[in-house]
């Protein structure tokens, strides 16, 4: 017999025990390729140049290049597009932002003695947008096979009937969350339904394949860096440098996954059509360092080499979900089962360790016309970690992580040449997966363009980034890990105005 539900709790907090998953280290993980124009421009090839404020984020002593105080501010449009191939069908979904992308500042002291080694000492202070988390995916397609039902049933198995009946959603960890909203909703039911310690479950979905299915996920935020840098020049053929950064994010996620099916009804109630809503704020804060060294091995080669430390984040999660059930037998269709606790779940603080890099960089400078510049780095994937490690949740998650997540390179190459006050760059730029088997998230390839002109009071540098890259995660974590295969191309352009004092 059916069962009639509808749940609307007053809204509250309370705290339970884990949600994360992989694709959330991974986001903190990666960094997207912001900053100047100029730098933007030219790949982001800037760990043996300096001279630029973006180019401490690639090694610390580029800002003990400077010849003078200069001050920076860079605007940018970040535009997204989203190409989805779910089971033959093609969506697309498209996202566009204006910001402020990066601020700063750095001061040159030039040593007033002529007998020392030391011949400048600088400070800088930089903030970028790290990464920019604006983005919309929409994906739909006939499954020929496979029902979200799966997900629920997932969690089900094992959890006692008697749980699910008598337990409320507040009362539950995450996972028994999910069992409790299938249950609830009847889309999965108890293979002994007269038997309390019942712990085997079915799906309740009308059978026969061929589910219409749609995935929507709207996401906002950002992901920002705040650099303290000191460096220092000796004989003005080595550099050294150092930076202090502040990381903060705030990151806002809003998924809907539909599904229906006209398969053949019969006198049992079966669900008909269903949409599940997941909603995630995510928010805090870290701490990383780096160190790096440039040496002018002549006029015309330079040399770099940079640490950048894991970043030490301190992250809190908020989560809610609504799950609305359509059922119906040979006689019609019944009322829906909304199953809304109206209920944040405010998950515990917990800890985030990202993989550390290593640059290491080369430049050719020809006279005041032109140069070349190469930076290669490693980044170990598999070495992220969530925190405290002696949590069994984490202590799993990390050993699968390290599991299937790679060391991966990332290639940028860029060029300048100048006309007199007008100077045209251009770059390239390719990142390996972060993924053993190279598909979850696909290669990165970026090509990038821009001029700059010398005004004299001032410099403007103007930038174009074109990026593309292909992933294919489910939409699920488990039960139902289906998902679409998605092109996400992304077009930047970047202004950027430039002061010397």
């Amino acid at each position: 017999m059916k069962k009639y539900i509808f749940l609307l709790f007053a809204g509250f907090a309370f705290s339970v025990t884990h949600s994360q998953e992989i694709p959330d280290a991974i986001r903190y993980s990666q960094d997207n390729l912001n900053g100047t124009a100029r730098f933007r421009a030219m790949g982001g090839a800037f760990g043996a140049l300096g001279g630029d404020l973006s180019s401490i984020n690639v090694n610390p002593a580029g800002s003990a290049i400077f010849s003078n105080n200069q001050l920076t501010v860079t605007f940018s449009n970040f535009s997204t597009k989203n190409n989805s191939n779910y089971f033959g069908t093609s969506t697309s979904a498209c996202d566009n932002s204006f910001d402020l992308n990066q601020t700063g500042g750095v001061f040159v002291f030039k040593n007033q003695n002529p007998g020392s080694d030391w011949k400048k000492f600088s400070l800088s202070i930089n903030y970028e947008n790290a990464n920019n988390f604006d983005n919309s995916v929409f994906s739909a397609g006939k499954n020929p096979t496979n029902s979200v039902a799966g997900y629920f049933l997932s969690y089900a198995q094992g959890v006692p009937l008697n749980v699910l009946e008598n337990s409320s959603y507040g009362e539950l960890d995450n996972g028994g969350q999910q069992a409790y909203l299938g249950y609830q909703g009847y889309v999965i039911n108890p293979r002994n339904p007269n038997n309390p310690n019942n712990t085997q479950y079915d799906s309740n979905v009308t059978p026969g394949g061929n589910y219409f299915q749609e995935n929507s996920i709207y996401s906002s935020g950002y992901n920002g860096k705040l650099s303290f840098n000191a460096a220092t020049s000796y004989k003005d053929k080595l550099y050294i440098g150092v930076n202090l950064n502040s990381h903060f994010t705030d990151f806002v996620q809003s998924s809907s996954f539909y599904e229906y099916n006209n398969n053949t009804l019969t006198i049992d109630d079966t669900v008909r059509s269903l949409r599940f809503d997941n909603n995630l704020y995510t928010y805090g804060t870290g701490f990383s360092f780096q160190i790096g060294a440039i040496a002018k091995v002549t006029n015309e080669i330079r040399l770099g080499l940079a640490y950048e430390s894991p970043t030490w984040y301190t992250l809190n999660d908020e989560f809610s979900q609504k799950l609305v059930a359509v059922s119906g037998n040979i006689s019609g269709e019944l009322p829906p089962d909304v199953i809304d606790p109206n209920l944040i779940n405010y998950y515990s603080p917990y800890d985030l360790s990202t993989p550390s890099k290593f640059t290491g960089s080369f430049a050719y400078i020809f006279g005041k016309t032109g140069l070349i510049s190469i930076d290669y780095s490693l980044k170990d994937y598999g070495s992220t970690k969530f925190q405290p490690e002696n949590d069994t949740y984490f202590r799993n998650l990390n050993s699968e992580m390290n599991s299937i997540l790679a060391s991966s390179g990332e290639l940028r190459i860029g060029a300048e040449y100048k006309v007199k006050a007008l100077s045209l760059r251009g770059g390239y730029r390719f990142e390996g997966s972060p993924y053993k088997n190279g598909t979850t998230i696909g290669d990165l390839n970026s090509f990038s363009g821009g001029f700059g002109y010398n005004f004299g009071v001032f410099k403007l540098d103007v930038s174009y980034t074109y990026g593309d890259r292909t992933s294919q995660q489910g939409f699920f974590n488990q039960g139902f890990t289906d998902g679409a295969q998605i092109n996400t191309i992304n077009n930047n352009v970047s202004a950027t105005l430039l002061f010397e004092l």
